[in-house]
Parts: C-alpha cells; structure tokens; sequence
C-alpha cells in the first residue's frame, strides 16, 4: 500500500486546514486509515482514524475540532482541522494499518505534510 499525503502548509491561528491521503496498491488488506502528527521534539502521536466498518477514531488531544471523513470510497481520508492553534503545528502523517496477512506488514506511512499555525 502507498499513501500520498496532500493539503499541509501554513495558516493562521484560529484558520481551518483540510489534509487528504489517499491510498494506492493493495488497499484490500487495509483495517484502517488515517492520521498521525509529530511535534518538534515529540512523539508521534494518534489524530483519528476510520475503520473499514466505518468506525471513526480520535486522539484525545483533537476530538472536538477535528474531523476524519471519505471522499469517494475507501481509498482516501480527508481530515478537516477547525479552529488550529499552535500547539497543533506538527508533521502530519498517513498511516493505514495492515491485514499482517494480507499484506505482509502491520502498517505503513505516508511521507509526511507540514501543518504551521502561526499566531
């Protein structure tokens, strides 16, 4: 499976910034996908992903202004971040987690998109 990662630059505080990654390859062994984000000198850390039952996901830190959608089938996540603040600039990742079986791995990762929020 491979992810493309599109929509990241810089905005405003209090701005709102649409991500979308879209999947290619075998994306019949996919369970879920979504994103994940990386602070400068932080772990990475869990945003929200969609199960292939549709089951939606959140990180604490982003439940109540973050938003993980389809566009078209199940080969693409949108993830719409409303009211940014600078604790949310970050790298932001892809990730689609695997069907070890299936695919051979349990997850793989987008290359990354650079999310600034400038106060």
């Amino acid at each position: 499976v491979q992810l493309e990662e599109s929509g990241g630059g810089v905005v405003q505080a209090g701005d709102s910034l649409r991500l979308s990654c879209k999947a290619s390859g075998d994306t019949m062994c996919m369970s879920a996908l979504g994103w994940y984000r990386q602070a400068a000198g932080k772990e990475r850390e869990f945003v929200g992903h969609i199960t292939i039952t549709e089951a939606t996901y959140y990180g604490d830190s982003v439940k109540d202004r973050f938003t993980l959608s389809r566009d078209g089938g199940k080969n693409t996540v949108l993830l719409q971040m409303n009211s940014l603040n600078s604790e949310n600039t970050a790298v932001y990742y892809c990730n689609a987690q695997l069907d070890l079986y299936c695919s051979g791995q349990k997850e793989t990762w987008g290359q990354g998109t650079q999310v600034t929020v400038s106060s």
